[in-house]
């Protein structure tokens, strides 16, 4: 059952179903500190301290909030290196939720995605997916292979009805394979919640298409599921084979289709981690030996026996409907009323978080000057919310050193689940319309400090003009005495 209530008003609005036990202090700062601080994390928000933020909507991973239960479990964990009992619970959780026989522990999704790249992938193999992640595709081009996004028509169309905008494209993989050959694609992989494109979901319908291919020429299909949860609650919202499909029916029916499926346990059960599951003992053995040689040995694989508890119970929570609707109603909630107010934003809303098109929102700001990482570092000026570019600052340079613009230009705020309250998200949503009503004052980015591999995360920028200074002076004419 769906925790949208309509209120007397006719309104409809997300209703929280959780109550608080646990509170962490916020830090609202002055306008003029909270751009000393961006000044001083280089304007990218990944290097923002914690304690000068207000809402922190970089990110879901990690930052969710485990349950009552969760917390819990980790009173039980049983510390051992090798045969942990604790290990055994969350072995019996995987079966029990996706169905799979075998399973391997690791640190986490990046982990993962390592291992699978390290085994699978080879020299010059193409991997045909529905969208990249930044992490998937530095391990598959450090395994010596490269990505081939096979996306429809209707994926980076920012305004749209279309339910289903992390599909696939068949005619584009069928082409591909007869390109290539067959011996060249070591897989196809498939993105649940397809995170640089806003979130959005891939059907049932489609995956069986995926399947088919697969079965035609040979190919595995391995299945991100790190933001599972959101993938099935807009299958049950949209696809209409699914209304009235329990939670576990089309969990089991997405995992069943997939030859490997894996995880980041920071987002997919609100704990840290993540795993490989197959019910392939030939794939399996294919990587188990991987897991003690980076990893740790195979009970453990990098966590400590306290995750694996938590891990444990929240997988299982992630059936349960009131769990994984709430985030996804709040992003509807933010989305509907900013795109009602002419904010660019990305519909319909996805999971994972709101996010704004910056090319529209800032269309005065060239690709090349970076306008989704100026966007963000804007809105943490004007409200102290921390969000995350999704664009060309999240890719890296040609060979030939230059930048390589990104399809779309987005900035991502993340609804981590049961974390926000409604108020805060109107507040989310009150700086964001003033911002776009200013937003002939933000100007662009430049690099000063620039890694050659996921430049994003600790990459430092400065402006190209003193915009930020001219932003905060039209913030304090119009909040004199807020912050």
């Amino acid at each position: 059952m769906q925790s949208n209530v309509q209120f007397s008003s006719g309104e409809f609005v997300p209703l929280e179903m959780h109550k608080v036990r646990v509170v962490q202090k916020l830090n609202l700062l002055p306008v003029e500190e909270r751009l000393k601080a961006i000044e001083g994390a280089g304007f990218n928000t990944f290097l923002l301290q914690n304690r000068d933020v207000f809402l922190d909507m970089l990110t879901d991973s990690g930052t969710n909030a485990m349950s009552d239960q969760q917390v819990a479990s980790m009173a039980v964990a049983d510390d051992a290196y090798a045969g942990s009992a604790s290990y055994s619970r969350l072995y019996e959780a995987i079966v029990e939720v996706f169905g799979t026989e075998y399973f391997l522990p690791v640190h986490q999704g990046r982990a993962a995605e390592h291992i699978i790249s390290q085994v699978f992938v080879g020299k010059d193999g193409v991997v045909p997916m529905n969208f990249h992640f930044t992490t998937t595709k530095a391990h598959i081009e450090l395994a010596g292979g490269r990505i081939a996004e096979l996306f429809t028509d209707e994926a980076l169309k920012i305004k749209s009805d279309f339910p289903f905008k992390g599909n696939m494209d068949i005619a584009k993989v069928e082409a591909l394979i007869a390109a290539r050959g067959k011996e060249n694609v070591p897989y196809i992989r498939m993105e649940a919640g397809t995170n640089l494109i806003g979130g959005q979901p891939f059907s049932i319908a489609n995956m069986r298409e995926v399947r088919r291919v697969c079965d035609k020429y040979g190919l595995l299909l391995v299945l991100d599921i790190s933001l599972l949860n959101e993938n099935v609650y807009f299958i049950k919202m949209r696809e209409k084979e699914f209304q009235d499909a329990d939670i576990k029916t089309i969990v089991r029916t997405m995992c069943d289709l997939a030859d490997i499926i894996y995880f980041s346990a920071r987002k997919i059960s609100c704990s840290r981690g993540g795993g490989i599951a197959t019910k392939s003992r030939e794939l399996y053995l294919k990587m188990r030996e991987l897991v003690p040689l980076f990893e740790g040995f195979l009970t453990y694989g990098g966590m400590s026996v306290r995750e694996i508890e938590a891990m444990a119970v929240g997988l299982r929570e992630s059936l349960d409907m009131d769990m994984i609707s709430q985030s996804p109603m709040f992003i509807k909630y933010l989305v509907d009323n900013l795109d009602a107010a002419g904010v660019p934003v990305v519909t319909p809303a996805g999971g994972l978080g709101a996010h704004l098109d910056a090319k529209a929102f800032l269309s005065h700001v060239p690709q090349l000057d970076y306008p989704a990482g100026a966007l963000g570092a804007a809105l943490f000026i004007v409200s102290g919310i921390r969000g995350m570019e999704r664009g060309t600052i999240s890719m890296d340079r040609d060979e030939d050193g230059h930048d390589v613009p990104s399809e779309v230009e987005l900035l991502r705020l993340a609804m981590p689940r049961r974390v926000f309250t409604l108020s805060q998200v109107k507040y989310v949503e009150d700086r964001v319309k003033w911002l776009y009503q200013n937003r002939e004052l933000i100007g662009g980015l430049e690099f000063y400090d620039e890694p050659k591999v996921l430049r994003f995360f600790v990459g430092r920028l400065q402006p190209k003009s003193d915009w930020p200074q001219k932003l905060v002076a039209r913030f304090r004419r119009d909040f004199p005495a807020g912050r």
